[in-house]
């Protein structure tokens, strides 16, 4: 059996593994709720980007924010697990499109889901302010990310499809943190591109990697956001049950698209989200009560 089937076959596990849990903890808490129609158009579009390479976490934020669709402290949540399966539909397309070596592949999926079980942990837990703050720079840094991408100034990258000795150990540290930032809002896609890019691989090899690392850690992730219920169900809902067929039909039917404004609107649009994120830590910061006055 080779590597790849390995691979493949794991992420079919860990799909129905994600879903018998999400089931269950559904059924527990009894408070199952409908996606309308902007929940699944979200999912939908953001799904649909993300699989031509934009990412979909910052995207998503944005839309949340805009239409306060979701309560700020369960928006990481909502992310991973409402875009848990559609990742997984994208990796097993790219898998099997472009060919990477395995050790390479593998131990840096590993050691991203190793970071998002620690991350999502912690994150879970943290107060609304605390997440508002986190999400506002994962935004910014998001942001940034964007415009260096549409300016031409990610570096170009290589011909190896795989990394041995120092160099992949370091990249395994890389990934490692990456998929315990995922947990905070800040996708993993862009970041690993660049990581890619830097250590002299082709940019094409961070297809599989960013997108079997995220279908790996996001179901991982995700069951403890359930587990602590820090997650809006319709909302998560909503980007499965439409994000399933963007990325079928940006995998199969567009396949490609001249991306440059939409880079630029995203930009845009991710900047607006993480002012909001931010304006709403301060203003709750104001709103605290100083200890020993009552208000």
């Amino acid at each position: 059996m080779s590597a790849l089937t390995v691979v493949l076959a794991a992420l079919v596990v860990v799909a129905v593994i994600f879903v018998v849990a999400w089931v269950s903890a559904v059924r527990k808490t009894g408070g199952f709720a409908w996606p309308g129609p902007i929940e699944l158009a979200i999912g939908l579009v953001t799904d649909f980007l993300d699989t031509l390479g934009i990412g979909s976490f910052a995207p998503t934020t944005s839309f949340f924010k805009f239409f306060k669709l979701v309560p700020d402290e369960k928006i990481p949540g909502t992310l991973n697990a409402g875009h848990t399966l559609p990742t997984i539909a994208e990796a097993l397309i790219y898998t099997t499109i472009i060919g990477v070596d395995p050790t390479t592949m593998i131990s840096m999926i590993v050691a991203s889901v190793v970071g998002a079980w620690l991350g999502a942990g912690l994150v879970a837990r943290w107060p609304r302010r605390f997440v508002q703050i986190g999400m506002g720079g994962a935004l910014l840094a998001a942001a940034v990310l964007f415009a260096l991408k549409v300016g031409g100034l990610f570096p170009g990258g290589g011909t190896a499809l795989g990394l041995t000795g120092t160099t992949l150990a370091f990249a395994v540290f890389a990934n490692f943190c990456l998929g315990a930032l995922m947990t905070i809002g800040i996708g993993l896609y862009a970041p690993c591109l660049i990581l890619i890019a830097l250590l002299g691989m082709d940019p094409k090899a961070a297809f599989p990697i960013m997108m079997g690392s995220c279908a790996f850690l996001m179901p991982i992730a995700s069951i403890r956001f359930i587990r602590f219920d820090a997650y809006s169900l319709k909302a998560a809902l909503g980007l499965t049950i439409g994000g399933v067929p963007g990325v079928i039909l940006a995998a199969f039917i567009v396949k490609s698209l001249p991306l440059t404004w939409v880079y630029w609107l995203v930009v845009v649009v991710v900047l607006y989200a993480a002012y909001t994120m931010l304006r709403s830590a301060y203003a709750e910061r104001n709103a605290t009560p100083v200890a020993g006055i009552t208000p």
